[in-house]
């Protein structure tokens, strides 16, 4: 099952849309995910190319990191640990969009194996909806936060590729729709350092309609970070949950930006698209202090703010 259908089960599923009415809208997932698959990994066009990766020290996670890591001399690595759309175990499900990430100096670690696009097997059947009934994940936030711990201790471990090359205090969670909850689940790790939330919040009613996921209100209070949403305008099946998250949080700078391509976001465009963009800058901003980044959200005349195609709310970023 591509990871595409089960996001779009989910949503559905949430929203209480029964999938007979949804045909079309499947037909339409399945096509555009025939497409991705058919697209080649692309190395980012960031400073750093980027490739997709396994390690045996690792099993059930992809890496995306920059191929060189000698030609980042003295710079160090951050490290952005992913949930998947759906919590799906396809680590290759946003593969654009981590190798973008990546290329620009970052160790991005999803759980999951390698399901579609270059890489991936065969599917074994024709993609089908699910059948009738709550939907289930098929990783927990557990596994998202595996990543952090081994690229911790592959840093630490004297012979790893990555020995010295991490900076501990450049750490970062993200997510997708189901993955989104998985990182706000994640983010109040203390060794979080910056939060990026996709096309997700958490239940306006603290309704939990994804079986094996548990998050409530109450959660969005242990946040220490600034957190950033990024959703898909009022046609994303998660705006009202993020942008009841963005009301409610008041102990942390949280800004939610956005712009109108739906629930998919831009994830399976060339490099991850606009959104990806997005999140380099907040990265740069969060975990290396760059000015010129935080031009994008800082100020009445920030980048989003004076972009016509985004929107942006925010709070104690100014």
């Amino acid at each position: 099952m591509r990871t595409a259908m089960i996001a779009a089960a989910l949503a559905l599923g949430a929203s209480g849309v029964a999938w007979g009415q949804a045909a079309p809208a499947a037909d339409a997932m399945r096509a555009a995910q025939r497409a991705y698959d058919a697209k080649p990994d692309t190395r980012g066009t960031g400073p750093y190319p980027a490739a997709k990766l396994t390690d045996p020290g690792l099993p059930d996670h992809v890496l995306y990191r920059p191929s060189d890591l000698a030609a980042m001399g003295a710079r160090k690595l951050g490290v952005v640990v992913w949930g998947n759309g759906a919590c799906s175990d396809d680590g290759a499900s946003a593969r654009l969009h981590l190798a973008e990430i990546a290329s620009h100096g970052y160790l991005v670690i999803a759980p999951g194996t390698i399901k579609s696009g270059p890489g991936a097997p065969p599917p074994s059947e024709v993609d089908a909806p699910p059948p009738p009934g709550q939907l289930g994940v098929k990783t927990s936030s557990a596994q998202v936060s595996a990543g952090l711990d081994w690229a911790l201790a592959e840093n630490a471990r004297k012979g790893s590729p990555l020995y010295g090359r991490i900076d501990p205090k450049m750490l970062a969670v993200s997510g997708h729709s189901c993955g989104g909850l998985q990182a706000l689940q994640i983010a109040v790790d203390p060794r979080i350092r910056a939060v990026i939330i996709h096309n997700s919040g958490v239940f306006k009613d603290n309704a939990n309609p994804i079986r094996g996921m548990t998050i409530a209100k109450s959660e969005l209070k242990k946040l220490h970070t600034p957190v950033l949403y990024i959703m898909g305008g009022p046609t994303d099946i998660a705006w009202p949950n993020g942008n009841d998250d963005f009301d409610k949080i008041d102990t942390v700078p949280v800004a939610i930006a956005s712009l109108d391509v739906g629930h998919g976001g831009t994830f399976q465009d060339d490099n991850g698209g606009r959104v990806t963009q997005v999140d380099v800058a907040w990265l740069a901003w969060q975990l290396r202090h760059d000015a010129a980044a935080a031009r994008w959200f800082k100020g009445s005349d920030c980048r989003l703010c004076t972009d016509s195609q985004w929107t942006l709310r925010k709070k104690r970023i100014d």
